[in-house]
């Protein structure tokens, strides 16, 4: 199977990635000069706004939640000017879980999605053995070893979404409320359990530190929700998120990148080929995982031919099921809020009907008028 892509020699169009080789290799593997690829750190590619990078960029990778903010500031060019429906159509049911349909928006296409990932659960089994598969498991490893919640940043508040999910109730189906008492409560109950038995270092780690410190000592066995990396798959054992009951779904929100054309960009009939190549079944079942790619594709999650076929087989139920974020333009200034609110509940300096109110506010503030009446 191919794994180059042909040499371009004119002008390259720029685009913008995350420094971590999930985001970087494959994309500047394959550019084959036709694109200049940039990187920012993960924290900038959560909350940079998005209308600053496309001001620069021709190409940007992004995560699914900036799309309301970027169609509020027009920066995006929709794909499904570029590309055929069939085309659209045949990515959409190719992609696992919601992946493809997290860029869609007020009828259109923003962005396709090059890589996909969700929060699941990591352990070094050589420490504690199998993975807990539910949250009661996961409360009782706690009392035996080092267990940690991924809480910096944004992570606050996505940890908490996905708690929920697996309590039965996803959050936003009433846009005005975000989420109801019982569960609310009960998921920072659960939280707050948690992290009084975390290992303190743990609390300021993005998911690549807490895989890392993970990986490297024996400081942390388990964490039972973070954003599955395949580059730690030869160090670490990645099972599906976990849930309340058994056989029930495991709550999970859903991340990844995607690859959007900012509006400045004019693609040639070339960058559009390429667009069509980084989609195809050679390079998302092939080239990507060799590149340390994590793809989109269902089936490179479902080969045992894929590189690294373990993590993607054990995680694939949880990336199916995942919750996807709202898009609205105010979001991403709610995630963070949220997430700081989050973090004082389990630090014991607000409490927990308190913190959850706040959230609430901070939700329905963070929504125009027009967005709550869609």
């Amino acid at each position: 199977m191919t794994q180059t892509r042909p040499t371009h020699t004119g002008p390259a169009y720029t685009g913008l990635t995350w420094d971590h080789p999930r985001g970087y290799d494959a994309l500047a593997a394959s550019a084959g000069g036709l694109v200049h690829w940039d990187v920012q750190p993960l924290e900038g590619f959560e909350s940079h706004p998005i209308d600053e990078l496309c001001a620069r960029y021709d190409l940007v990778v992004l995560d699914h939640p900036h799309l309301g903010e970027a169609l509020h500031t027009r920066c995006l060019r929709p794909l499904d000017d570029l590309f055929t429906p069939e085309e659209l159509a045949r990515w959409g049911a190719a992609s696992i879980g919601p992946t493809m349909r997290s860029y869609a928006m007020d009828g259109r296409q923003w962005a396709l999605p090059l890589d996909a990932a969700t929060q699941v659960a990591a352990t070094r089994t050589d420490l504690v053995g199998a993975a807990p598969r539910s949250w009661d498991e996961v409360r009782g490893l706690a009392h035996r070893a080092p267990v940690a919640l991924s809480l910096a940043g944004p992570h606050a508040f996505l940890t908490f979404a996905s708690v929920a999910v697996a309590m039965g109730e996803e959050p936003a189906t009433d846009p005005d409320e975000l989420i109801g008492d019982d569960t609310g409560l009960a998921v920072l109950d659960l939280m707050a359990a948690l992290d009084a038995l975390a290992p303190p270092e743990t609390r300021t780690l993005n998911p690549i530190g807490l895989l890392e410190l993970m990986a490297a000592t024996d400081r942390l066995a388990h964490c039972p929700l973070v954003y599955g990396y395949v580059t730690y798959a030869d160090r670490l054992t990645f099972t599906d998120a976990p849930s309340v009951t058994a056989g029930g779904r495991p709550g999970s929100t859903l991340g990844g990148t995607g690859i959007a054309l900012s509006a400045r960009c004019t693609p040639s009939p070339e960058l559009l080929a390429h667009v069509r190549w980084l989609m195809s079944p050679a390079a998302q079942g092939n080239f990507l995982p060799r590149h340390s790619g994590q793809p989109s594709a269902r089936t490179a999650w479902t080969s045992p031919e894929t590189v690294a076929a373990d993590f993607y087989r054990r995680t694939a139920a949880t990336c199916e099921q995942a919750w996807v974020r709202p898009r609205h333009a105010g979001y991403i200034g709610f995630q963070t809020a949220a997430s700081a609110t989050v973090r004082a509940a389990l630090a014991g300096e607000t409490d927990h009907r308190e913190a959850l109110a706040r959230i609430r506010t901070l939700y329905r503030t963070s929504r125009t008028p027009k967005e709550r009446q869609s």
